[in-house]
């Protein structure tokens, strides 16, 4: 009879305030989303991370006739067969090297026609103009400065470049993006819970009289907070199995049957249907307990009992 009777006061506490439930569902829903969407964002960032530095190369650059003319670097002419030798030896003994790839100039040639084929300054070079290169694959990406310091400078040595530096620049931004989010996500769950705190207040003084009642025969103080608690607890719920359907449904839309068919994007390595399902209880348990501990908290100013 009792749960009976909380659960009658719960609908009637839902109808009495409907616009009120309805702001309360619409804004746990918008800053749960955001909430699940930074988190999945992290882990997209963190799955870039191991899958492209995994790939990531250090390359050494080699001067050749051109470098000598016009680089200063390459001030003491063209890279000798001695030079060669001697710098692949010390990559070699190296222990933060993994593998060591030598490319000539016609294969940087090849390599360069295959991807620039169509620039006009691609009908205009020769093998003799491309730059032989050592292509370094290291254990750990992070140290690469140690490559760095080893070779720049040396005589033969044109350049030393960190592929890894370019992804850093894109890894930055998509952290930038997030930290955003989680600033609009932690602006929603405010307005959120402002929202459950005037509902609750709105629901418990226009219910003032039967609270009021149930004091007067002795009812608990836990009995009369109940409805009040369950109906923020409800309307939060609702809201987040809506964050939960945005989350599915952008995963669904966005990823299986957007980016990851489009051809300029197949080497991205997206996440799967997992991180997003363990996102899920989460969200749905923050949905439940926050509106209730904003509601119980929220009942001890306005609900003397």
């Amino acid at each position: 009879m009792r749960a009976q009777f909380v659960l009658s006061e719960i609908g009637v506490g839902l109808r009495r305030n409907l616009t009120m439930t309805f702001a309360v569902i619409v804004s746990v829903a918008l800053s749960l989303a955001l909430f699940g969407g930074s988190l999945l964002m992290s882990d997209q960032v963190n799955t870039m991370k191991g899958y492209w530095y995994d790939k990531v190369n250090v390359s050494v650059f080699l001067c050749n006739k051109s470098d000598a003319e016009s680089d200063p670097n390459c001030a003491k002419g063209a890279v000798t067969e001695d030079q060669k030798k001697q710098i692949l030896a010390d990559l070699e003994e190296m222990s933060v090297v993994e593998k060591v790839t030598h490319e000539s100039q016609d294969e940087a040639y090849k390599h360069y026609k295959e991807q620039f084929g169509d620039s006009p300054l691609a009908s205009s070079l020769t093998p003799d103009q491309m730059q032989e290169s050592y292509r370094i694959k290291l254990k750990d990406p992070e140290k690469y400065q140690v490559i760095a310091t080893a070779f720049d400078g040396r005589d033969g040595v044109q350049s030393v470049q960190d592929q890894k530096g370019i992804l850093d620049n894109l890894f930055e931004l998509l952290n930038g993006m997030n930290w955003a989010a989680r600033a609009i996500m932690a602006l929603m769950l405010v307005v959120a819970l402002m929202l459950i705190v005037n509902t609750v207040r709105v629901s418990a003084f226009s219910r003032r009289r039967e609270t009021g009642i149930m004091r007067l025969v002795g009812a608990s103080g836990f009995y009369i907070q109940a409805p009040f608690i369950m109906e923020a607890a409800v309307a939060g719920l609702i809201g987040g199995g809506v964050a939960c359907a945005f989350l599915v449904i952008a995963r669904y839309f966005i990823i299986d049957h957007g980016l990851a068919l489009s051809e300029k994007l197949n080497l991205i390595n997206f996440i799967g249907w997992d991180a997003v399902l363990t996102k899920l209880p989460l969200i749905l348990a923050t949905s439940l307990l926050m509106p209730a501990l904003a509601a119980f908290f929220a009942l001890r100013k306005y609900l003397k009992v």
